[in-house]
């Protein structure tokens, strides 16, 4: 059976991209900033909860990751990270304002968003373009 995959399934792929790359922030409050204040032996804040972020985060870049690079491969992926990094080095070059370092943070990683988005994102377009699907290898 055939679905077709509109403009709102791309908006909730790329919205579901965002939530690893959440895991970080230049503001002080993101999991990363606890991780690290835990590894420089403030145990305090230990519980069980952030311990399954953590491991929700881990699954989640595991999985958009492997979605991406089997989606696109590696010369795929090396294309569309070096796309986002142009797009950067151009929104730098045409507004110096976004030159500072928390500025800079938030637009990689809306790259980072943006490559994986692409990445898990790609078999539906391509079936759109060509009207070809992709099949994954099966044992039968």
């Amino acid at each position: 059976m055939r679905t077709a995959a509109g403009c709102g399934f791309s908006v909730t792929r790329g919205s579901s991209c965002r939530l690893p790359k959440n895991g970080t922030n230049p503001k002080g409050w993101s999991y990363f900033h606890w991780a690290r204040d835990l590894l420089r032996g403030d145990w305090s804040d230990v519980a069980p909860l952030m311990a399954l972020g953590g491991i929700v985060l881990i699954i989640g870049w595991a999985i958009f990751l492997r979605a991406t690079t089997r989606s696109l491969g590696v010369f795929g992926t090396f294309l569309a990270i070096a796309f986002f990094a142009i797009l950067i080095w151009l929104l730098m070059t045409w507004f110096p304002a976004l030159t500072g370092n928390s500025e800079l943070i938030y637009m990689l990683l809306t790259g980072v968003a943006g490559v994986l988005s692409i990445g898990i994102s790609w078999s539906h377009i391509r079936r759109r373009v060509t009207g070809q699907i992709d099949v994954d290898e099966a044992d039968i």
